[in-house]
């Protein structure tokens, strides 16, 4: 079974500095965020549909020979499905507090390393109120503890669980006191993150000095921090020989990674604004999302995020901004996603001004075929159908396009892709337009793929994969496919019939293996027939196989 995971990205901490440094803890770092896409799942589906051609192809070397062309057919499938799916680098930091364990102990002989187990223990049973108590114990009674510079924030992690005013304004004293007597504590870069949290929850339940503050911190973001002017260089004793210039970036934009532990705190602070005041936050983000200094392009990608949750009238417009003339290409391919679940008429109009712009880069038409997908509307169907009829554009875009038409199954799509084959020559996107029809189901789909294999003006390779993937559809009656093995002259496409048998559950499927096997008059095809029925686990097939050897 194919599996699609989501990998995390995983940040290093910064090591206290003490006489017996603490081990990693599994602190809150920069997950990727986990978008609920619903024609994924059925994308997945995609790819399971060729596992029972590699399934039965794990065997022993001498039989590779017989099972090659099949082989090289089922990983064509695949190759196709996996290319449709684009790649996004979908990096939001966002601090997950849902699932923070605190280390395992790592000093016994301290003497408050039976405290500290004590309180981690609470804390991984949920019991807020007890985990905090203990910590903070730890700080009342062994001050110089080597557990003690961090229980600050494990306390402060505690009382934010609990969510009252009185244990978030008691959180933002430990921290706050974590800060100015640990200044060098191993989570004093996830106590700063926390804090914004804490001061943002604190502003949404009125209280004054954390709205402040929390205000103060979203301002300072949107201005670029004030370069200092260089130095001016010495003269030089001898005039230097030029360097080769490097090769820059090609392209429009380009990557660039600028990153650093405050870029947290302070999206941290704008996260928190937004909880508070939305319409005062997104002027800000706007902002953060104008600069073009080196040091915003994490600000900016984290942005971009922030912008797709408050679903306004300028939602699509700041993101379409972004897509259009930000220079860094994660920035905009993450625009491009975010769009996609930003739901409305304005982010289709977006996404189809990207797909209609000659300027606009394959790699962003390719994520803004992928974000009309997603957009369960009339229009961005459409939008994606006239995409796909496009001869200006690279086959591999069309093709993408035709492949997400294929997982949303309507009338409508099954209607054009029928008729876009006939106006098709490019024979990579025919393959296309009938793996997708596959991919819709109904019988009448899998009669028109039967069509297409019976049709001699077609050539085989398309021929045999419309047979092929007519075949893995249980429509199509058996009984049909094994009366065609006899009307059916051409070698290739018996062969390919072989395997489409091999695939199917029904007996007579395998009765008609059995009569090759036994009576084809050639001998290649009366061999792979024998091979298919040897991966068959089926009694009858083991029966089969031994009648033939004792013959």
């Amino acid at each position: 079974m194919f599996v699609l995971p989501l990998l995390l990205a995983v940040t290093t901490f910064t090591m206290q500095d003490s006489t017996a440094p603490a081990p990693r803890a599994r602190h809150p770092r920069r997950p990727l965020v986990a978008v609920s896409v619903a024609p994924l799942a059925a994308a997945a589906a995609v790819l399971e549909s060729a596992v029972p051609a590699l399934t039965a192809a794990q065997v022993d070397v001498q039989a590779l020979e017989l099972q090659a062309p099949v082989m090289a057919l089922a990983a064509a499938q695949i190759q196709q499905a996996v290319a449709a799916f684009p790649t996004f680098a979908v990096a939001v930091d966002v601090a997950d507090l849902d699932d923070v364990t605190p280390p395992a102990p790592w000093v016994q002989q301290d003497p408050a390393d039976s405290l500290y187990r004590a309180a981690r223990r609470a804390l991984n049973r949920n019991e807020y109120a007890r985990a905090a108590q203990l910590f903070e114990s730890i700080q009342k009674r062994y001050p110089r503890s080597t557990y003690t510079p961090d229980s600050y924030y494990w306390q402060a992690f505690a009382l934010y669980r609990t969510g009252s005013a009185d244990a978030l304004r008691a959180a933002r004293r430990a921290l706050q006191t974590q800060g100015t007597r640990y200044p060098k504590a191993t989570t004093r870069h996830d106590a700063e993150v926390l804090l914004r949290r804490v001061q943002g929850e604190l502003a949404r339940q009125g209280d004054r000095d954390a709205a402040e503050d929390l205000s103060a911190a979203a301002d300072s973001i949107a201005e670029p921090p004030d370069v200092p002017e260089p130095a001016e260089p010495a003269e030089p004793a001898e005039p230097a020989e030029a360097p080769e210039p490097a090769e820059g970036p090609r392209g429009r934009g380009h990557r660039t990674d600028s990153c650093d532990d405050e870029d947290d705190v302070r999206m941290a602070a704008i996260q928190g604004l937004m909880n508070m005041d939305a319409e005062r936050a997104v002027p800000i983000l706007k902002s953060v999302l104008a600069r073009r200094d080196a040091g915003s392009v994490c600000l900016r990608r984290k942005a971009v995020w922030l912008v797709s949750q408050k679903n306004s009238s300028e939602t699509a417009a700041i993101l379409l901004n972004s897509v259009r003339t930000d220079p860094d290409l994660d920035v905009r391919e993450q625009g491009v996603f975010w769009l996609s679940q930003v739901r409305g008429e304005e982010a289709v109009t977006a996404l189809d001004s990207i797909l209609r712009d000659p300027r606009s880069d394959p790699e962003i038409q390719d994520k803004a075929v992928f974000a009309l997908s997603q957009q369960n509307n009339p229009r961005a169907a459409a939008t994606l159908r006239a995409f796909a009829e496009r001869r200006d554009v690279r086959t591999q875009l069309r093709e993408n396009a035709i492949f997400w038409l294929g997982q949303r199954r309507s009338p409508e799509n099954a209607d054009f892709l029928k008729g876009l084959y006939a106006k098709l020559e490019n024979e990579e996107l025919k393959k296309k337009v009938i793996f997708s029809l596959s991919q819709m189901g109904g019988a009448d789909n899998s009669r028109w793929m039967m069509d297409i294999a019976l049709n001699q003006s077609e050539s085989t390779e398309i021929r045999k994969h419309a047979l092929f993937w007519a075949g893995q559809a249980h429509n199509v009656d058996v009984a049909d496919l094994v009366r065609l093995y006899d009307s059916m002259k051409d070698r290739e496409m018996r062969e390919q019939l072989i395997f489409v048998y091999s695939q199917r559950r029904e007996d007579a499927a395998l009765d008609k293996l059995f009569a090759i096997g036994r009576n084809d008059p050639d001998r290649e095809l009366r061999k792979k027939a024998i091979f298919w029925i040897g991966q068959s686990r089926s009694p009858r097939a083991a029966q089969y196989l031994q009648d033939l050897i004792n013959q």
